[in-house]
């Protein structure tokens, strides 16, 4: 089979001056993509900034034969993700490809989280994703394609400990990324989340020797598939880590049902409530609501 190309194609990666951004911003470019390179040059909290982080990206693109700009605004303000995408347009024309990547850690257990935790960590990662993504959508939704990836974690779908800003950031990504796929199924648009496990400055301390098996470069081909137009599917989230790839999804038990039933009686049936066998995958809320309506019509 041939290879995966993206000659013609403009992508947008946040986060991307080191790291996983930077690995999905060199290898998009070496397929042929021109690529934004955003990165503030904030701290792992996402304090200061240093513009030369996403200079030097673009630097190492362009001297490898690549097409690439760097773009310093912040994603977490309307304004920032507005101007990220008009980089895209004043240096390229469109937009084809975002790669929602930029993220901070203000790590803290839950009784000591504060605002100054909490607000930065979800303007970053989940309203990050809306201000670039909403601008470039407009122009995919007129040119009828267009390709996202958002970036998820286990720490969202699973819950990690003293992450309750980080992890409700990321599973919001999750439901962002399932309406986006529902909305953009009749316009050419393709989202996907990926969960990955990599080691970068942001999680270096928390992986210790294990880190050295998941280098960030084996999170990027995953990334690079889900951004390129032969990608099948949308709505979906994948988990990759050490050059292994998963499929995560959201599973639906059969459940129980008794009309008029008690608080007792889900007491007494909760086993059968949980239980996962013979569970069904629902694509949209469409797909329970089948389900409700043959249950209750048996």
């Amino acid at each position: 089979m041939s290879d995966l190309t993206f000659d013609g194609k403009v992508a947008i990666v946040t986060g991307a001056g080191g790291g996983l951004g930077k690995s999905h911003a060199l290898e998009l470019a070496r397929r042929g993509a021109r690529v934004v390179v955003n990165d503030l040059g904030g701290s792992v909290s996402g304090e200061g900034g240093d513009a030369s982080a996403a200079q030097l990206v673009v630097e190492e693109i362009n001297a490898a034969g690549g097409e690439a700009v760097a773009n310093h605004d912040s994603v977490s303000t309307p304004e920032g993700g507005q101007a990220i995408v008009q980089t895209a347009l004043d240096e390229f024309d469109t937009v084809d490809i975002v790669i929602n990547n930029a993220g901070i850690l203000r790590d803290k257990t839950f009784h000591n989280m504060t605002p100054e935790l909490l607000e930065p960590v979800i303007a970053v990662h989940l309203l990050g994703a809306f201000y670039v993504t909403q601008p470039a959508w407009v122009i995919m939704r007129d040119k009828g394609y267009g390709r996202i990836v958002n970036t998820s974690s286990n720490s969202g779908l699973l819950g990690n400990f003293g992450q309750a800003n980080y992890g409700a950031a990321k599973l919001g990504l999750v439901g962002f990324t399932r309406v986006l796929a529902t909305e953009g199924r009749s316009k050419g648009i393709k989202v996907n989340a990926i969960a990955p496990v990599a080691k970068t400055r942001m999680t270096e301390d928390l992986l210790g020797p294990l880190g050295d098996k998941l280098e960030a470069g084996e999170v990027t081909p995953t990334v690079v598939y889900l951004a390129h137009e032969d990608c099948p599917v949308s709505g979906e989230v994948y988990s990759v880590a050490g050059g292994v790839v998963s499929r995560y999804f959201i599973g639906l038990t059969p459940g129980w049902y008794a009309e008029g039933h008690s608080a007792e009686d889900v007491r007494d049936h909760f086993e059968q409530i949980r239980d996962e066998s013979g569970y069904i995958v629902p694509e949209d809320p469409s797909g329970e609501l089948k389900k409700l309506l043959e249950t209750l019509s048996s």
